[in-house]
C-alpha cells in the first residue's frame, strides 16, 4: 500500500508539472502573438488614455513575470480571468461547454469498446477467415479515414439522403414550470416519468449517433488490432496450452483466461485515447455543430480572445493529465511491477 501511495503522488506531481509547462507555454504564446491585448479590448476610436486605463486594469502593463505569476496564482484558484470580447469570466463559459465535449468524448469510448473488442476476439480466434479478413480491412479503414470527412459523409448518407439522423444541434435538456422535459431543438415536452424519460433518452441518442459513431471511428480500429494482437500473443502461451490438457472447455479458455489478460493493456489504451478524444473532439463538434469546447476553442480562436483559448486549452490539458493518472493507477492495481 506505500509503495502504490508513493507511485500515485510521483504520478501527480509528473502530471502537475505537465499542466504547469502547458500554462506556460500556452502564455508565452499569448505574448510572442503580434497584437497588443489592448487592440482586441478596446473600441476602435479609443484614445491613447482610455487604452492606459484599459491595460492598468487588466494588468497588461506590468512586466512579463509578474503577469505570469499572477496568472499561475489566478489559476490556482480557479479564476481562469476574462474574455476579450464580450468581459465576461472565462470560468463558467468553459464549464458550460464541457459538459458537452465529455458527453461525446463518452459515447465514442462507448461506441469504441463495445464495437472492437468482440471485433478484435473474432479475428484472432477466425484468423486467415473472412471474419479475421473483415475486421483487418475495417480497421484500415477506420485508421486511414479523416474523422472530418467521415463526419460529412455521415451527415450526407443518413442525415440528408435517408433522414434517419438529425445532423446538429444537439438537444438541451430543461425542465419547464409544468415539470416537462423540453429540448430545444423543437420543443417537446416530456413528463418526467419512465414514459418521458424514454423518449427523452431517444430524442438523444438520434442526435449522439452519428457524432460518436465520427469521433470512435479511429479508435474502435485501434483497439480491434490491439485485441487481435494481444489474442494471438496470448493464444500461444504455455498457459493456454496447460488449460486445454486439463480439458478446460475453449470458451473459458478464450474468454476468461485469453481475454482477460489481453483486456490489461488495452485498458491504459482506452484510457490515454479518452484524454485523446476530449482534444479531439474539435473537428467533430464543428462538423455536427455540438455545442462542446471544440466550438469554443474555435470562436476563441477566430476572435484571437487568448483568455478564452488559455482557458479551454488548460481544462483540456487538465483532464487529459487525470484520465493518465487515473489509468495508471489502474494498471498499477493490475500489475504491480510497473510500480517498481
Amino acid at each position: 500500500m506505500a509503495s502504490f501511495g508513493r507511485f500515485l503522488l510521483r504520478r501527480t506531481l509528473q502530471g502537475a508539472l505537465v499542466v504547469l509547462g502547458v500554462i506556460t507555454v500556452l502564455f508565452v504564446l499569448r505574448h510572442v502573438t503580434p497584437g497588443s491585448p489592448v487592440d482586441f479590448i478596446a473600441p476602435l476610436d479609443a484614445n491613447q488614455e482610455t487604452r492606459r486605463a484599459i491595460a492598468e486594469a487588466r494588468g497588461l502593463n506590468e512586466p512579463i513575470y509578474v503577469q505570469y505569476v499572477d496568472y499561475v496564482l489566478s489559476l490556482v484558484q480557479g479564476e481562469f480571468g476574462f474574455a476579450y470580447r464580450s468581459s465576461t469570466a472565462v470560468r463558467p463559459r468553459v464549464f458550460s461547454k464541457l459538459p458537452a465535449t465529455l458527453e461525446l468524448a463518452g459515447a465514442a469510448t462507448i461506441v469504441a469498446v463495445v464495437l472492437s473488442i468482440p471485433l478484435g476476439v473474432l479475428s484472432a480466434t477466425r484468423r486467415h477467415e473472412g471474419p479475421d479478413y473483415a475486421a483487418t480491412l475495417f480497421s484500415l479503414l477506420g485508421i486511414s479515414t479523416p474523422n472530418f470527412w467521415l463526419g460529412v459523409m455521415l451527415v450526407i448518407l443518413f442525415g440528408v439522403q435517408f433522414r434517419i439522423f438529425p445532423t446538429s444541434a444537439r438537444p438541451v435538456g430543461l425542465i419547464d414550470a409544468a415539470g416537462h422535459l423540453v429540448t430545444v431543438s423543437g420543443g417537446v415536452g416530456f413528463p418526467l416519468d419512465v414514459a418521458g424519460f424514454s423518449d427523452a433518452f431517444a430524442t438523444w441518442l438520434r442526435y449522439i449517433t452519428l457524432p460518436a459513431l465520427t469521433l470512435g471511428t479511429y479508435f474502435t480500429a485501434l483497439i480491434t488490432r490491439l485485441t487481435r494482437s494481444g489474442m494471438l500473443d496470448q493464444l500461444g502461451r504455455s498457459y493456454v496450452q496447460a488449460a486445454r490438457a486439463k480439458g478446460l472447455p475453449e470458451t473459458r479458455v478464450r474468454y476468461h483466461h485469453v481475454l482477460r489478460n489481453t483486456l490489461i493493456p488495452i485498458i491504459t489504451v482506452v484510457g490515454l485515447q479518452l484524454g485523446t478524444l476530449v482534444g479531439g473532439a474539435v473537428i467533430t463538434e464543428q462538423v455536427f455543430n455540438w455545442p462542446g469546447l471544440g466550438s469554443l476553442i474555435i470562436d476563441a480562436i477566430n476572435a484571437r480572445d487568448w483568455p478564452l483559448i488559455q482557458g479551454s486549452l488548460v481544462v483540456v490539458a487538465t483532464g487529459f493529465v487525470v484520465v493518465n493518472i487515473v489509468v495508471d493507477a489502474l494498471y498499477a492495481r493490475l500489475n504491480p511491477q510497473v510500480m517498481d
